[in-house]
């Protein structure tokens, strides 16, 4: 999926255990203003520590990484996914089989029977049907980029469905296998305004066909996924899982020592290390598929309150010889990153390599020198160790980072540095998630008004690089594009690789694509970064990495598998030792009692201003 990547945010939480013999092991974390659910006795718990919860829990709204965590544990999708190498199936999804036309414009899909929504209900095509209809009529932002080229979708008998598309498409299975399928009978009866509004959380309990439901959310601070004991496949090896959000990597990392958790994603260098050294615990950074970007706003189809000088694209790419990207990586992501090229993630797709690698000639590298001359060649002269525009008057430029990710405000310390000895005016502050994305996203009296300069921020990409390239075109703008860039030759060459069945042919599209992005920068790509993962192995098995041997194992990118198979590695509460097991160490089971400090911090919708770091 290609969402924003998890980030620090939010509420903190302070603790310490206190261990005692013959006492019960009890609550042993509380986040933001409460604490954490007590399960009912003898429930089998996991539990899982993020360092952002969710945005939002409805399907056409919310954008972070754990708002889809949740949606596919909670939502089936028309197509399954392989774990081992994520290429479509027809046992993990509600589609049975499929065919296609000789024309490859009509698939037909053929859905299990006896599936049963969360409510009781049954779930039929038509609720398939609905769900892809809605998307298309709507034009919901959230999976336009999964329904490229589809026209209409059609219950032919409760067990099929046919999806229409104008033209053939490539990577039709791999998008449907992303898109959750809503239950027709709630969602019809909402008003599309109401149920693409911000406001409209979608509240638990969420009513879907998955494994899990979620049945508790407190924004914030945890989020409780109740198994479906009725799946189509069976009832998860698991009661519950319970997902904790932490604002502090390092409090994360002490309770994945200690066994309040179970599992965790985000944490820090140190804290890798220290873990390393903890028996039972099982630690990986995993090289995802996704990058960490520097965007601006390239806004020039309507009012912005960006500087004008982002809309010129020499000015944008002549600053890609001012970001030392291996010095980002080496220092800002404690070297859990590779230096990125393009959008498209380098070393990650085989058969074929999605990704473009720049010739030597036209690679970009770090020369503050290369990166003057860029800007006085396109007009942007420096007078007096000041940078002018066009019109003869300093540059001006704000810089947002995220002030939940750490490595976010280093990148922005590091660039800060170096733009201002390019005689750029430079501010860099931090801003919390909601707050840069309501800059990205502003509007004035309804009017798409962005009101930014640049900033840093990051995806995952999907299955297939159709999606993550399309968010760059203009049809995107005001939805899931945050650079607002328009390019009608780029356009074109989206839409004709989203159409090419030959392999080879559609390579070359692909290619062209990242080379445009490449040359006219609406985004820098900074860092293929890792995925920071720790998972008890000692208390609990059945883990699932998806893909196999190089992702994710707690917070796969795709489905729900390592939650679904996931168990106790005994009988006898090993996978209740979290929330109301025991605590079981080397065999020996010993009692606790905890003592629960909480900090309560308010959600900050706010600015700082930092100062850059020194090179």
């Amino acid at each position: 999926m290609s969402r924003a990547r998890l980030s620090l945010r939010r509420a903190a939480v302070a603790l310490s255990l206190l261990l005692a013999a013959g006492l019960l092991w009890g609550l042993t974390s509380a986040l933001g203003s409460g604490a954490s659910p007590s399960p009912s006795s003898g429930q089998t718990v996991l539990r899982l520590g993020w360092l952002a919860g969710p945005d939002n829990l409805n399907p056409l709204v919310g954008t972070n990484s754990s708002a889809f965590t949740v949606w596919y544990m909670n939502y089936d999708t028309l197509v399954g996914l392989n774990t081992t190498d994520v290429t479509p199936n027809k046992t993990t999804g509600l589609a049975t089989g499929w065919t296609t036309s000789p024309d490859g414009k009509a698939w037909t899909f053929t859905i299990r029977s006896g599936v049963k929504w969360q409510d009781g209900k049954p779930l039929t095509a038509a609720d398939v049907a609905f769900t892809y209809n809605d998307i298309i009529k709507n034009q919901i932002a959230n999976w336009t980029a999964y329904t490229t080229n589809m026209v209409k979708a059609t219950a032919l008998s409760d067990t099929t469905v046919r999806i229409d598309c104008s033209t053939p498409s490539p990577a039709l299975l791999t998008n449907v296998a992303e898109v959750p399928i809503l239950p027709q009978h709630i969602w019809a009866k909402i008003p599309n305004k109401t149920a693409t509004s911000s406001s409209f959380s979608n509240s638990p309990p969420l009513v879907g066909s998955g494994p899990f439901q979620c049945v508790q959310w407190k924004k914030s601070d945890y989020l409780v996924m109740q198994a479906n004991k009725s799946y189509w496949r069976g009832a998860a090896h698991v009661d519950e899982v319970v997902f904790e959000e932490y604002t502090n990597a390092d409090t994360m990392g002490e309770d994945m020592k200690s066994g309040a958790i179970d599992g965790c994603l985000g944490l820090l260098q140190a804290q890798m290390h220290e873990l390393a050294h903890t028996k039972g615990v099982q630690i990986r950074p995993v090289y995802v598929n996704g990058y960490d970007e520097l965007g601006f706003n390239c806004y020039t189809g309507g009012p912005s309150l960006g500087n004008p000088v982002l809309k010129d694209w020499r000015f944008r790419q002549a600053l890609q010889w001012a970001i030392d990207k291996n010095k980002l990586c080496a220092i800002a992501y404690g070297g859990m990153a590779k230096p990125a090229d393009t959008v498209i993630t380098a070393d990650y797709y085989h058969d074929p390599d999605w990704h473009w690698t720049p010739p030597a000639d036209q690679a970009y590298h770090f020369d503050l020198a290369k990166a003057s001359q860029a800007l006085s060649a396109a007009g942007y002269k420096m007078v007096n160790g000041v940078r002018l525009n066009h019109q003869g008057k300093p540059i001006s430029l704000r810089l947002y980072a995220r002030s939940s990710y750490p490595p976010s405000i280093t990148c922005g310390e590091f660039i800060t540095g170096w733009l201002r000895k390019l005689g750029l005016k430079v501010t860099l502050s931090t801003l919390d998630d909601g707050a840069l994305e309501s800059d990205l996203y502003n509007t004035v009296k309804g009017v798409f008004t962005p009101n930014y300069d640049l900033y840093e921020w990051g995806w995952y990409n999907d299955v297939d690089p159709g999606p993550a390239l399309a968010y760059f075109t203009t049809a995107q703008i005001n939805n899931e594009s945050d650079c607002a860039w328009s390019n009608a030759q780029y356009d074109a060459t989206w839409k004709a690789q989203s159409t090419e069945m030959d392999q080879t042919r559609r390579l070359a599209l692909v290619d062209k694509c990242q080379q445009l992005i490449y040359q006219q920068s609406p985004y820098i790509p900074l860092a293929y970064s890792d995925d920071t993962e720790a998972w008890n192995t000692a208390r609990w098995t059945g883990w699932v990495q998806m893909p196999a041997h190089i992702g994710n194992v707690v917070f796969p990118p795709y489905g729900y598998e390592t939650y679904f198979e996931v168990r106790p590695v005994t009988s006898g509460g090993g996978g209740q030792a979290g929330l109301t097991g025991v605590l079981v160490i080397g065999g020996v089971v010993v009692a606790a009692v905890v003592v629960v400090a909480v900090v309560v911090l308010t959600r900050r919708r706010s600015r700082k201003t930092v100062e850059p770091l020194e090179e």
